[in-house]
C-alpha cells in the first residue's frame, strides 16, 4: 500500500486542528485505561499518598456524577475545542426555539463511531449551543463504566458528561425552573457497529426508555439528527449474521461497550490510522414534541409517543437531507 504523507507546508492552523482532534481521540480511547494504570502505579511509588488521598476524595464525591456532575463553562470554551470544531468542521443547526422554562430530552442520532458531533455541540461551547438556545444547559449521557475510572471521571464531568442511567437523568429533569437539556445518543454503543459511510441505520424501533423518562418527568422530546456522523471512519464489513458481528454483539452484551473495527487516517499521513476524516458534520436540532407529565404511562400511551417521535425524526431527516448531500431516494432505516 502506498502511503500518502501530509505535505510539509501544511498550514499551522490545520496542524493545530489535527492536534486537537488527536488528543480527543486519545481521551476517548486511551485516557481512561491510562488513568487507571496511573492510579495503581502511584501506590507502589513514593507518591503513593496521591492515590490514597484521591481514593478518599473519590469515596466522598462518589455520587456527584449522578447529581449533575461539575460542568465548567470555562473549560468548555477553550480554544482547543474551536480547533476541533474546525477540523471537520462541525456546525449546529437550529430549527425551532426551545423555551428554557422547560426541561428537554434530546435524542441524538446516529451514534457514529465516536459521537464527535454530540461531544462538540453539547459538551463544548464552540458551536453556539448557549447562543442558539439561551437559558439551556446541555448534559450528554455517557456509559456509567467510564465514571468508575479514577481521575478520568473528574475530567469528563467538567464537560457536562453524566452517567447514562435513570438516576442521573432523573436528577436533572426534576430540578425546578427548567433549563436542562439531557442529550441521549439513543442507539448507544450497539449502533456504533452500524456506523458505515453512506448508511442511515437508526437503532430506535425498540428503544422506548428515553420516551418513558420524558413522560415521567414532563420533559419535552427533541429529535436531533447529525448529518455526516457516519462518514468519519471506515469500518470493517460486519453485516448482521456474520461471525464478526456475532462476536462484537456478544462482547458488547457483557462488556457494555462495543468494539467496532474502524480506521481512517493518521496524524502525519492520510492512508491509515484512527484519526477521523476531515468531513463536515451538521447537527440539526428539530422541533420540540410537547410532553405532558405522566408518571405511570400505559403501554399504549408509550407506544403512541414513541411512534410520534420516530415520525418527527423521519420528517426532520427528509426536510434537511438535501442540504447535506443525501440522495433524495435515501430514507432512514429504523432498526
Amino acid at each position: 500500500m502506498k502511503i500518502q504523507f501530509a505535505p510539509l507546508d501544511t498550514p499551522l492552523n490545520r496542524r493545530l486542528q489535527t492536534a486537537a482532534v488527536a488528543q480527543w481521540v486519545y481521551s476517548f480511547l486511551g485516557l481512561a485505561p491510562t488513568c487507571i494504570f496511573l492510579f495503581f502505579y502511584l501506590l507502589f511509588t513514593r507518591f503513593w499518598l496521591l492515590s490514597v488521598v484521591y481514593a478518599l476524595w473519590w469515596f466522598w464525591d462518589y455520587d456527584t456524577p449522578s447529581r449533575g456532575g461539575r460542568k465548567k463553562p470555562f473549560l468548555c470554551g477553550l480554544k482547543l475545542w474551536e480547533y476541533m470544531r474546525d477540523y471537520f468542521p462541525i456546525k449546529l443547526v437550529k430549527t425551532a426555539d426551545l423555551d428554557p422554562r422547560h426541561h428537554y430530552v434530546l435524542g441524538f442520532h446516529p451514534h457514529g463511531v465516536l459521537v464527535a458531533g454530540a461531544f462538540t455541540n453539547f459538551c463544548t461551547c464552540t458551536t453556539g449551543f448557549t447562543q442558539l438556545f439561551p437559558g439551556l444547559t446541555s448534559y450528554l449521557l455517557m456509559l456509567p463504566l467510564w465514571f468508575r475510572a479514577p481521575f478520568f471521571r473528574d475530567y469528563i464531568m467538567t464537560a457536562g458528561l453524566i452517567p447514562s442511567d435513570k438516576v442521573s437523568a432523573k436528577y436533572l429533569l426534576c430540578q425546578r425552573g427548567g433549563g436542562n437539556a439531557v442529550v441521549i445518543a439513543v442507539g448507544g454503543a450497539p449502533e456504533a457497529l452500524d456506523a458505515h459511510p453512506g448508511t442511515f441505520n437508526v437503532l430506535l424501533a425498540k428503544k422506548k426508555g428515553f420516551i418513558k423518562l420524558a413522560m415521567e418527568h414532563g420533559a419535552h422530546l427533541v429529535p436531533v439528527f447529525s448529518f455526516g456522523e457516519n462518514e468519519l471512519f471506515d469500518q470493517v464489513e460486519n453485516k448482521r449474521g456474520t461471525w464478526l458481528r456475532w462476536t462484537q454483539e456478544r462482547l458488547q452484551s457483557f462488556m457494555g461497550i462495543s468494539l467496532p473495527l474502524f480506521h481512517a487516517r493518521g496524524i502525519f499521513q492520510y492512508s491509515f490510522g484512527l484519526m477521523p476524516y476531515r468531513r463536515p458534520i451538521h447537527t440539526v436540532v428539530g422541533r420540540p414534541i410537547k410532553v405532558k407529565k405522566n408518571e405511570k404511562p400505559t403501554a399504549e400511551e408509550l407506544d403512541a409517543l414513541h411512534q410520534l417521535y420516530m415520525d418527527e425524526l423521519s420528517t426532520l431527516f427528509e426536510e434537511h437531507k438535501g442540504n447535506y448531500g443525501v440522495d433524495r431516494d435515501t430514507h432512514l432505516n429504523f432498526v
